[in-house]
């Protein structure tokens, strides 16, 4: 029988799986990203602006990911939250581009 660690076994009891605690892209959005991508500060591009999004949507996913994991311009690496993890910000970076499409 494969040993369990305490995380796997926590999630177990509770009924969850790893699935089930991935990243919730909005949620991390509303902690972090919303304080430009709502504005459009610093010229982000804003949630939901289908013609701001398109061009840097048609470069793919793997280069989105690139820009809010290292910074871009005026927007820092991780939007400025170095505690998040990789997960947390590609998860954002989805949400943020299931409203552009």
């Amino acid at each position: 029988m494969k040993k369990m660690t305490a995380i796997a076994l926590g999630l177990a009891m509770m009924g969850m799986t790893a699935a089930a605690n991935a990243a919730d892209g909005q949620a991390v959005y509303r902690q972090a990203c919303f304080a430009c991508h709502d504005s459009g500060a610093a010229g982000a591009p804003k949630l939901g602006d289908k013609a701001a999004w398109a061009p840097r949507i048609a470069q793919g996913k793997d280069a989105l990911y690139h820009s809010a994991l290292n910074g871009k311009n005026a927007m820092p690496a991780k939007g400025g939250r170095m505690d998040f993890s990789d997960e947390d910000v590609k998860a954002a970076v989805d949400f943020m581009v299931s409203q552009a499409q």
